[in-house]
């Protein structure tokens, strides 16, 4: 008894009949029931295994995140994959959270053997990551969150970090503030370095060379407003500070408020990487390196998925988008 059969009899799509079957919630509750009992006196089941034999697809997309509690605790990330999950349903495609413990990167790799996932998401990607590499040269399907070094073309969608921080630093320097302070992040990602680099380039270019303060620290709240109150304290302050994520950017808001240096004659100016969290108790606005909203990133990142798994080719699914800075009026 197929699905078609089923619809026919109920006057359904197949649409919805497949949909209340495999226990998606977007199914109106009455019609779900009439669905599961027309199903059950014809002793219909699905078959998730008859189905991959069938399409050759287990429409199942599992993204990889690194194994910390960072990127679940950042409010934009979460956005994003919440955008995602929902575009990827639309399409009867399930989304798998992978975290990158070491020892589950076989698992993962024989999910992708078996088939019971069809492609994989790898976010946070590192200049040289072997977890790339390895997906390249097995053939497997994926797409990066952000771009490494591989022998081969591959899927990958990224902001232009790099450009990002240069428009904050090259807007400081034409200010005339020249004491300034880099707060990042020491994880070993592509785009922390990137964003690294961009303020560290556009400082060595401008004349007369101007001596930065550089920290790295964790990417955390907590280190943020140690670091920033750390430099309150020293004699040399800075006259703008440059953070490469949102928890630092809030962490030396934090500080500078508590000092009374986030607003007024003595402020020292903040430059926030996608600017403060949602949900951050500072309620005064800081000057923000933004991206298009996660909203959009979740429908891009969905968008290229489903091209890569109709088999588009990957030199064809590779995304920059440039970022812009948001100024506060003060």
């Amino acid at each position: 008894m197929s699905l078609k059969a089923i619809a026919s009899v109920l006057g359904l799509s197949v649409t919805t009949v497949s949909r209340a079957l495999n226990g998606y919630d977007d199914v109106a509750e009455v019609t779900r029931k009439r669905i599961e009992e027309e199903a059950s006196r014809r002793g219909y089941l699905p078959n998730a295994a008859a189905r991959r034999l069938k399409t050759g697809r287990a429409n199942t997309v599992g993204l990889v995140f690194p194994d910390s509690s960072l990127p679940l605790s950042d409010s934009h990330f979460i956005e994003l994959l919440q955008t995602l999950d929902q575009r990827l349903a639309r399409d009867e495609i399930d989304l798998l959270m992978l975290a990158d413990k070491p020892q589950d990167q076989q698992r993962t790799l024989r999910m992708l053997r078996s088939g019971a996932i069809d492609a994989l998401i790898v976010t946070h990607a590192m200049p040289q990551d072997i977890r790339l590499q390895r997906l390249q040269q097995k053939g497997f399907r994926f797409l990066s969150l952000g771009r490494s070094q591989l022998a081969q073309p591959y899927a990958w969608f990224d902001y232009d970090n790099y450009a990002g921080v240069k428009l904050a630093t090259d807007h400081c320097l034409a200010a005339g503030l020249t004491r300034l302070a880099w707060l990042g992040g020491n994880e070993p990602s592509s785009f922390v370095r990137d964003r690294r680099r961009g303020f560290l380039d556009t400082v060595t270019q401008h004349q007369p060379l101007p001596v930065p303060l550089m920290a790295t620290v964790p990417p955390s709240r907590r280190a943020g407003y140690q670091q920033t109150a750390t430099w309150l304290a020293e004699g040399q302050q800075p006259q703008a500070i440059i953070t490469d994520c949102s928890p630092l950017g809030e962490g030396a808001a934090i500080a500078l408020q508590q000092a009374g240096r986030l607003s007024g004659p003595q402020a020292i100016r903040l430059f926030v990487y996608d600017g403060l969290p949602h949900d951050s108790i500072i309620d005064h606005p800081v000057n923000a390196i933004l991206q298009c909203s996660q909203q959009h990133v979740g429908e891009k990142l969905a968008e290229m998925v489903l091209q890569l798994l109709e088999g588009t080719p990957v030199n064809q699914l590779q995304t920059l988008w440039q970022p812009r800075l948001h100024l506060t009026s003060d």
